[in-house]
């Protein structure tokens, strides 16, 4: 029989990326002993390389670690990678998912899925935008598909344990990176730096995003799990959401963000031309409008304000040209 989870331990999966070390941070700083994992990027012993697609390796994660909490925030994400290499992203962000959660479930673990926006169709002149939590989802694309059946998995195996899971939506990311490349967000500044020497780069200025700050997403995450693992009764437990949504309110295309970074840098984006026309070619269905609500996660008493998206590169850029 497995051991029973240990008080304010947490693993959190994808600790590598751009939002599993803000993660890790805001988890450790509130005191938590946490154990991150990575893959390809995994340096031990600070962050202990696990492949999610290995089951033997996750049971020993858990059996060594005995949590209380899993962040699980390793997936494949970006969507044209997806459409590339459709069986392998259905193997990580369907198939690891369920079944980390089926031996969560078995050990008393609670857990905290990371899903996106992008199961949601966000159609022009959508009238369910914002979306609530509770709304139908219809994935415009195969990213989102996966992470649909992700969240699916993750609810259906919680469902035969007593410490349960939760969903949590988030939109695109943004923060501190290791590269520009990390985040669909960070990349924006090599377009305004032109850093491949274009003459013309034609940026989308069509379909609108809530850039969502990696810290303020990790904040949530920590508030998340103090709520659920601390709520005392199975009942009480029984009665809170299961799907839990965080986004900013800031409205962007991917041009305006252009125009902020632009202005903040003191750089002239000229050689950048908007697009304010859909491109029924593009290889991968990108939604209009995929705006979330955040109405469950107020119901249930956590801090949804989230850093002024100007206010936090203007600080970032300063940092960075110290």
């Amino acid at each position: 029989m497995a051991s029973a989870p240990i008080d304010k331990t947490a693993v959190i999966t994808g600790a590598t990326g751009q939002l599993g070390r803000q993660v890790q941070r805001a988890f450790e700083k509130e005191g938590w002993t946490v154990v991150g994992t990575g893959f390809s990027r995994a340096k031990p012993p600070t962050i202990r390389k696990v492949d999610l697609q290995n089951r033997e390796e996750v049971v020993a994660l858990l059996d060594e670690c005995r949590p209380k909490v899993i962040v699980h925030c390793a997936a494949e994400r970006f969507p044209d990678a997806c459409e590339a290499d459709p069986d392998r992203v259905k193997t990580l962000n369907i198939d690891s998912s369920r079944f980390l959660a089926q031996q969560a479930a078995q050990r008393g673990i609670f857990l905290i899925y990371i899903s996106t926006d992008y199961v949601f169709p966000g159609a022009f002149g959508a009238k369910e935008v914002p979306y609530e939590a509770d709304a139908e989802p219809a994935p415009p694309n195969f990213y989102g598909e996966t992470k649909l059946g992700g969240e699916r998995g993750v609810l259906e195996e919680a469902e035969a344990g007593a410490a349960g899971a939760v969903v949590l939506r988030v939109p695109v990311l943004y923060g501190q990176c290791e590269k520009n490349k990390e985040s669909a967000v960070n990349v924006l500044m090599d377009a305004v730096w032109n850093l491949e020497g274009r003459r013309t780069w034609e940026m989308d200025h069509w379909s609108v995003r809530y850039p969502t700050n990696t810290e303020d997403v990790a904040r949530v995450l920590k508030d998340i799990a103090l709520k659920y693992t601390s709520t005392p009764t199975p009942a009480a437990r029984a009665a809170l959401p299961k799907i839990l949504q965080f986004s900013a309110e800031e409205r962007f295309t991917k041009y305006e963000i252009c125009q902020v970074l632009a202005e903040i840098a003191g750089l002239p984006i000229d050689h950048l031309v908007p697009n304010d026309s859909y491109d029924p070619n593009s290889k991968v269905v990108r939604p209009y409008d995929c705006h979330l609500s955040t109405k469950a996660l107020q119901s249930i008493g956590i801090d949804v304000s989230a850093v002024p998206f100007k206010i936090w590169w203007q600080r970032y850029m300063r940092a960075y040209k110290q």
